[in-house]
Formats: structure tokens, sequence, C-alpha cells
């Protein structure tokens, strides 16, 4: 079942607050990324150790992806999207309460399952509310959410260190997720449809589609080089780089912030040139720019830790329009589920992991 398009205003609201959901289910994902210098020290773990655990989120992500259509069938799109919301509190409330290393593993894993079955429905509810020639612009908008918890998650980070310890950091972010899921409860319009569990059938739908497992190699390359070295980002710059932590998380902080204005130009030039030229020019241009973030000697490497991120939002904007259109719209959050399960078990479970 899908919904009808909704009114401008109804499509704003909307629109507002998955963004803003979208927004702290990423930062709650990405914020341990600048986090990892001081726990590293606090935990006395090395560089392997503290890398696993971004493992730890991507294994759980992947689940809640998995498992995203089991939960919205049942649940509807709306509620799978406030229930995201409100564990995604509650898995923080469990690390940070966690007095051991297992604890804390099994808190990031909570937290990947309750984020991970969030994106399916949020983006069936784009779909599913605006006319399919609007989509490119209403999910580059929706995909300044990433963009903007890669800026704030740092700048957060530096400010809040000070006064707080990193339990503290976590515990405020897991609070706003909260209250914001009961908002988007009360609030929001729309969503009320189930979505499609994973079965034999439909499972063949995608199987049989050469260009869907495309889409999934072309995602994987995308999370890898966009979410994948942001995680490490800050041990690479402060271990291998020497730069100091306060400098390196506020570099990779404000590296982030032409990605705002890129989201948006991404979503306008997906609906007027097509999501397919946009996909080769953008991931030509992160491959290419990656490589030269590991081989620039010396300061060069600061223009490529901009350059690097800057077209990765132009990415999934066309992505998530191809995913959309290549599969009938009953099967269309399992498209999205099933890619990004194993885009982001590679871009954002195998790549930081093998980047220590």
């Amino acid at each position: 079942m899908t919904a009808e398009p909704l009114s401008r205003k109804s499509q704003a609201l909307l629109l507002s607050l998955l963004t803003s959901l979208f927004f702290l289910n990423m930062m709650s994902r990405v914020v341990l990324a600048p986090l990892l210098p001081v726990i590293e020290q606090d935990l006395g773990l090395s560089h392997s150790i503290s890398g696993s655990l971004f493992m730890m989120i991507a294994l759980g992500y992947a689940t809640g992806l998995f498992i995203s259509g089991f939960v919205s069938s049942r649940l509807t799109h709306r509620r799978t999207i406030v229930i995201s919301a409100v564990a995604c509190g509650c898995a923080f409330g469990l690390i940070v309460a966690g007095q051991t290393l297992w604890i804390i593993r099994l808190g990031l894993v909570f937290l990947g399952v309750v984020t991970g079955i969030y994106l399916p429905s949020g983006i069936t509810m784009i779909t599913s509310s605006f006319h399919s020639a609007n989509w490119g612009k209403a999910i580059a908008f929706h995909e300044l959410a990433p963009a903007l918890s890669f800026i704030c998650a740092p700048l957060v980070v530096e400010i809040l260190l000070p006064v707080t310890r990193w339990q503290g950091i976590l515990a405020l972010i897991g609070g706003t997720s909260i209250v914001l899921g009961l908002v988007f409860f009360r609030m929001a319009p729309g969503g009320d449809f189930a979505g499609e569990a994973p079965s034999p059938g439909n499972i063949r739908i995608l199987a049989g589609k050469p260009a869907f497992w495309i889409m999934t190699s072309l995602f994987a390359l995308a999370i890898g080089a966009s979410l994948g070295v942001y995680s490490m980002m800050p041990v690479y710059l402060v271990a291998e780089r020497g730069i100091d932590r306060g400098a390196a998380n506020t570099l990779i902080g404000f590296s982030r912030i032409p990605l705002l204005v890129m989201g948006l130009v991404a979503g306008w030039l997906s609906d007027r040139i097509g999501p397919k030229p946009m996909i080769g020019f953008a991931i030509l241009f992160i491959g290419i720019m990656t490589i030269l973030l590991g081989i620039l000697p010396g300061g060069w490497v600061i223009p490529a830790v901009f350059l690097q991120p800057l077209l990765t939002v132009c990415f999934f904007p066309a992505g998530f329009t191809i995913l959309s259109r290549i599969v009938p719209p009953n099967v269309r959050n399992l498209s999205i589920s099933i890619a990004t399960m194993i885009g982001y078990m590679i871009g954002a479970g195998i790549v930081p992991t093998i980047l220590v």
C-alpha cells in the first residue's frame, strides 16, 4: 500500500521533521569519530580496538536495515520512525551506563539496530508524499542531515568536552532524540501505511535486477568514502599527521560546511540532468580525492580534507532516486534497506576497520 502526495504545507512539515530526525540518527553514529581519541585514552584502547567499535555499529545498522521491513509491515512507517528515535536515546543510556568495554559494544550494536530501521521508512514516506518529479529535491533536502551531522559532531564535541565527559555528550544526544521522536509522533502527517517485509518472492524481484546490484556496489563505495573515511579521520590526522586533536576536529567540521550547499545543488542537478550522470561524476571525483588524501605530503593534506567529501552528498539523492525507480512501489522500502545494508556493512564497517 502507498499514500497519495500531501499538500505543500504538510510536505514542508513532514520533510522538516524527517530531516531533523535523520540529523540526530546520523549524529548518533558519527559522534563516536571525534570522541574516539578521548575514548581511547579514557578506556586505554588501541587504535585497532577503537576502530572495531565502528564495526559494532555497522553490524547493528545492517541488522536494523534488514529487519526494518518486518517492523514497518507490522507497525506502519510512521510508528517505525518514532520507535527508532526513542530507542536511540535508550541505546545511549546503555552506553553511558556501561562499565565495561563489552557493555559499550553491546550498546553500540543496539544503537546500530534501532537507527537502522529509520532510513527505509523515512525515504518511503518522502517518495509517497511527494510527486516523483520532485523526489531528487526532497531527498536532497533530507540528505542535508548527514552533511550537517558531519559538521556539528566534531564542533559539538570540542565545545562540550571542557564542561562534561564524553558520556555526557552521548546522554545529551540521546535525550534530544527521544524528545524529537515524541514530537514527530504528535505532529507528523502521513506514513500511516505498512511497509513490505522481506520474503522469498520480493527478494527474488530485487535479485533478478542487475541494476539493483550495480547500485548496491556504488552505495558501498560512496558510504566507504564518506562515513568510512570520516570515522577514522580524527585518529588519522592526530596519530599520523601530528595535528592537535582540537585542531583536527575543528578542521573536519569546517570541511563539511560546503556539503550543505552541494547537497541542495545535487538535488536540483539530479532532477535536471538525471541521476546517472550525477552518480558517475561524483564517484570518479570521490575516488581521486580519497587517494590524494592518503598520499599528499605535509600541509597539502588540509586541502584534501576539504575536497575529499565535497561530492559525497551528490551521490545519495541520485542513488535513492534510482533505487526508488527501478523497483515496484511495494518493494521500494526493501530495495533501500538491502542496498544500504550491504553498502553500510562494507563502507562503514569494513573500511574503518582496515584503515587503522
